[in-house]
């Protein structure tokens, strides 16, 4: 099957990578010249570059990355796999990590003092991870304190998520999650307190409560932090089992019903495989939902000739429909969906990056201070215990 490109919008247009972003706290420029993306020397560069500093430098590409810089990759994964990856390699005196802000600060958190995590471009944040802002959250926890909850509840974040909010969620007894590991989380949580404070994907959080551990929608409820109070009653918070922060992915977010019933009649037979994060309603319409990592198994284990929309980055499903073309494989939304934010880490970023590390300059560090980095690792290494 030909790989089809789903039909482009205005935002998919936009010149990502260059310029600032004075809307988020990690605009900025490179503090040296970029390469211009039309340089035909650029992929030599990147490899003479990456020869050059040899076993000093481990680079790590997410699935959601543009082909582009995923052919530098020494690991592929998601950010939890590629934050361990790093831990991983004690050896390796550079960490760049092609993904997005709080992927580099996990594995600033997991790997040595003596190693530097570097992200190519600073701007490269993630617009789910910002809607959870440490003042908001701290907040929230006042009301709990106020009402007399608190003890009651356990917080639990995304693996998405800044440092700030996995150290809040370590120094409150609570643990990190993943896609993959979020049912195991919350049954967890849910045998420390009654309540769980789910941080900062609403949808992740909503989808294993009522899917995987059988609650019912009634039994969640929305905190959205713009809003007086969360927006909730006293007698609200006090019933709730699942107190949702509101926040979404802005990929994942972006499918809808609709486009499910659309390709099940233009496509007979069609398997529709979604990710957690995508909306309850597409979720529970869905054939299969399941993490990064699970559609890749899904795709590569199918039938030749099976026909699959699959409801992630667009990236990664193009990535999937050209390695497998005996199989059908589409975008589940007719029209563009990539990450923009991930799209920021461009060949023309890590060309940079990579030079001046063999210049002798560490380019855009990602460090997170020590005390937060004590609490946000006690958070995850809970993570690993779990079962």
């Amino acid at each position: 099957m030909t790989w089809a490109e789903p039909s482009s919008t205005a935002t998919a247009l936009l010149l990502l990578g260059r310029g600032t972003d004075p809307d988020t706290e990690k605009g900025v420029e490179c503090p040296g010249d970029l390469p211009a993306p039309s340089d035909p020397g650029l992929v030599e560069r990147a490899r003479a570059a990456k020869a050059a500093l040899g076993d000093r430098v481990f680079v790590l590409g997410h699935h959601y990355q543009r082909d582009e810089v995923i052919q530098f990759a020494d690991v592929t994964g998601d950010s939890f796999k590629l934050a361990r990856e790093a831990a991983a390699r004690p050896g390796a005196e550079y960490i760049v990590f092609c993904g997005v802000h709080f992927m580099a600060e996990s594995a600033d958190i997991l790997t040595s003092d003596a190693q530097r995590v570097v992200l190519p471009d600073l701007a490269a944040g993630c617009s789910m991870a910002d809607m959870a802002v440490l003042s908001q959250v701290e907040k929230a926890w006042d009301r709990f304190v106020e009402l007399g909850i608190a003890g009651e509840v356990v917080p639990v974040t995304y693996m998405n998520s800044s440092a700030d909010i996995k150290g809040f969620v370590g120094r409150n007894d609570g643990v990190v999650c993943t896609s993959s590991n979020a049912e195991t989380a919350l049954r967890w949580s849910f045998e420390q307190g009654t309540k769980v404070f789910f941080l900062p994907d609403q949808h992740l959080g909503r989808n294993t409560a009522v899917l995987k551990l059988g609650m019912e929608l009634s039994d969640c409820v929305l905190y959205d932090p713009h809003k007086p109070g969360g927006g909730l009653t006293d007698e609200q918070l006090r019933g709730a089992k699942m107190i949702l922060w509101r926040g979404h992915c802005s990929v994942h977010g972006r499918f809808t019903i609709d486009a499910v019933e659309d390709v099940r009649a233009r496509v007979p037979g069609v398997n529709v495989l979604v990710h957690p994060e995508c909306r309850h309603e597409v979720v529970t319409s869905a054939d299969h939902v399941g993490s990064t990592e699970y559609i890749i198994r899904m795709i590569d284990n199918a039938p030749a000739g099976s026909a699959w929309a699959v409801g992630t980055e667009l990236n990664l499903v193009r990535r999937l429909a050209l390695a497998h073309p005996d199989k059908q494989i589409m975008f589940l939304e007719r029209n563009v969906c990539y990450c923009s934010t991930m799209n920021r880490i461009d060949l023309p970023h890590l060309v940079w990056a990579l030079e001046e590390l063999v210049a002798g300059r560490v380019p855009n560090q990602i460090t997170v201070d020590p005390e937060t980095a004590h609490y946000a690792r006690v958070a995850l290494d809970r993570m690993l215990a779990l079962p």
